[in-house]
């Protein structure tokens, strides 16, 4: 069973840097695509940014281009995203999720992701 572990979450300035990490396992294929999602309070879940294995292209939301940087170690099997120049508005719970035989950006659009993490909290202080 695939599971999707996330961590490094925490509570940071304005203007500050965060990376988080997911870990997954239990993977059965090797053409999947992880993404980094996230729901702020009374907001819909968004996808923020995700990558392929196979090549590793990467996809970002508008909100976070420049600003944040996916990345992934094939052979540890984790995604890392890098975040920069935090602004209050990134507050949010943020979610990995994984998606088999991904095509295109489809890794961006949570309902398209088959199996999900459980979260870490972000929070932004300005």
């Amino acid at each position: 069973e695939v599971q999707l572990v996330e961590s490094g979450g925490g509570l940071v300035q304005a203007g500050g840097s965060l990376r988080l990490s997911c870990a997954a396992s239990g993977l059965t294929f090797d053409d999947y695509a992880i993404g980094w999602f996230r729901q702020a309070p009374g907001k819909e879940r968004e996808g923020v940014s995700c990558i392929r294995r196979s090549d590793r292209s990467t996809y970002y939301a508008d909100s976070v281009k420049g600003r944040f940087t996916i990345s992934s170690d094939n052979a540890e099997k984790t995604v890392y995203l890098q975040m920069n120049s935090l602004k209050s508005e990134d507050t949010a719970n943020y979610y990995c999720a994984l998606v088999w035989f991904p095509g295109g950006s489809r890794c961006l659009r949570p309902g398209g992701m088959d199996y999900w993490g459980k979260g870490t909290l972000v929070t932004v202080s300005s």
